[in-house]
């Protein structure tokens, strides 16, 4: 038996270009066929935005003991606040009524094998130079730390006061808060 996470082992599983969007429109239909519309606000339940890294080893409403409508949840790579995540948080908080902030980077993060290299190496590849920082780092604690000043520093923001940085483990499962000092 595979998971959904498990790699193909075999010509008969790979999946092609394509098959794995018309894989998500099936499971979209069958979700379709039993969904009844939960009569919920846009605004999240727990009034809380949390933003993580997108790595598909987080299953952040489970970790969490999240329901659906409980939160907002802003995801990129590294999990790193950026002007993107500040406009979400910001939109968030100002017209949806967020008051908390939870910043979740991970163990074994792709941003710490990659450097800004990257962007540079992108640039020769296509000729142009993405608009866009790598935000790549080496600490991860020191990236939760980073994150949370952002967040805390925004002057778009209005409720800077509940914001708090974890690490979680990927192979306990495991939330690690981080000192923002």
């Amino acid at each position: 038996m595979t998971t959904s996470a498990a790699a193909p082992t075999g010509s008969e599983d790979a999946i092609t270009d394509g098959a794995v969007t018309d894989r998500l429109v099936d499971a979209n239909e069958r979700y379709a066929a039993a969904f009844t519309d939960p009569g919920m606000d846009a605004r999240p339940v727990l009034r809380v935005a949390v933003v993580a890294c997108m790595d598909a080893r987080l299953d952040l409403h489970k970790a969490l003991g999240l329901q659906l409508g409980d939160c907002h949840t802003i995801r990129n790579a590294g999990g790193v606040v950026t002007d993107d995540v500040i406009r979400s948080l910001t939109i968030s908080q100002r017209a949806l009524g967020t008051r908390s902030v939870v910043l979740i980077h991970h163990t074994g993060c792709g941003m710490e094998s990659i450097t800004e290299d990257f962007r540079h190496d992108l640039e020769l590849e296509v000729g142009q130079r993405p608009a866009w920082a790598v935000e790549a780092f080496r600490d991860v604690d020191q990236d939760v730390r980073q994150s949370m000043a952002r967040v805390r520093t925004s002057p778009f923001l209005l409720h800077t006061e509940d914001v708090r940085g974890f690490v979680f483990d990927v192979k306990t499962g495991r939330l690690r808060e981080i000192d923002p000092a």
